[in-house]
């Protein structure tokens, strides 16, 4: 049995059982993939893939057991690579961070001022993206961290911790009726066009409109909190955002009242590869953000065999 071969499954497993896309991430060739696979399925004695007519459809029973003991395998060999590395040199290297716009735009900045500011050596990358897309940069590492609002979308491989909880609120012009209503209603709401952003923040806030049997009057759905902002000062609407994502100084001439008993708070949620490694700085990137998430609190979330659920904790 060889690390190779375990890195073969993981790859295979990560990229939808496909295996000439894991071939491809891997750079060589499906049939030598399907030659290491068999090789290490004759060995243990029973199939990690199931297959019809020759083609991977699945993962069997015990070859869930293989996946789970492959990440702990694989994850101990990454950290023994860097064990001396981490030793000599704990305040270099790169963090790569995958957000949406809402979390680059508006959670994160501090959070990366002051990480810049205590680890000036370490480059850090910023790529912006959907929730969805956010975790699967993750799952198929091309980043470290993925730090975004949760998705419809399931993610076995990542272990996602809570964060910041993002409440919402309804933004409208000055002197918009809206901002006089008491209270405030998802009826009243409903009496407006309607501006909405987001990926996860759609869905919830359409969501709380048909559990109260309301049809909303949307226009227009853009996919940052500015580009809707911008045409709620041009009239064309109102809008609802997470809070965070109106200032009262940066959006002159818009009002914003509290709207969280209305929609349904997004939670922030960090994910990370399960029985991943991380560098010390990586976990103070994350403490930086969310307080409560100490090392070893994330430590310890982060070693958990494969359960074929999302990982939210």
């Amino acid at each position: 049995m060889k690390l190779r071969q375990l890195q073969y499954v993981l790859e295979i497993y990560r990229n939808g059982n496909h295996m000439t896309a894991a071939a491809d991430v891997l750079h060589t060739s499906q049939p030598g993939i399907s030659k290491q696979i068999q090789q290490l399925e004759a060995e243990l004695g029973f199939e990690v893939f199931a297959r019809q007519r020759n083609k991977i459809v699945g993962v069997t029973e015990p070859g869930r057991e293989v996946i789970a003991i492959a990440q702990r395998m694989l994850a101990d060999a990454e950290r023994l690579r860097h064990l001396g590395e981490t030793f000599s040199k704990t305040s270099a290297g790169s963090l790569t961070v995958a957000t949406t716009h809402t979390h680059a735009r508006y959670v994160l900045p501090q959070v990366i001022e002051r990480f810049v500011r205590e680890y000036p050596e370490v480059r850090l990358v910023l790529m912006q993206e959907s929730p969805v897309q956010i975790r699967e940069l993750v799952a198929a590492g091309s980043a470290d961290i993925a730090i975004g609002t949760e998705p419809e979308k399931a993610f076995p491989s990542l272990v996602a911790l809570p964060g910041v909880v993002l409440p919402r609120s309804v933004v409208a012009k000055a002197g918009h009726p809206i901002l006089k209503a008491k209270p405030l209603t998802l009826h009243e709401i409903a009496k407006y066009p309607i501006l909405t952003h987001g990926h996860s923040g759609n869905w919830k806030v359409l969501g709380a409109f048909r559990k109260a049997g309301i049809e909303p009057n949307v226009v227009f759905g853009a996919l940052d909190a500015d580009v809707s902002k911008t045409y709620v000062k041009l009239g064309l609407g109102i809008a609802v955002l997470t809070t965070a994502a109106f200032s009262a100084e940066d959006d002159r001439g818009l009002r914003a009242i509290d709207a969280s008993h209305l929609f349904p708070s997004s939670t922030t949620y960090i994910a990370l590869r399960a029985n991943t490694y991380l560098r010390g700085f990586a976990y103070d990137f994350i403490n930086f953000m969310a307080p409560e998430l100490t090392p070893d609190v994330v430590k310890a979330a982060l070693i958990r065999p494969s359960s074929g659920h999302s990982g939210e904790v």
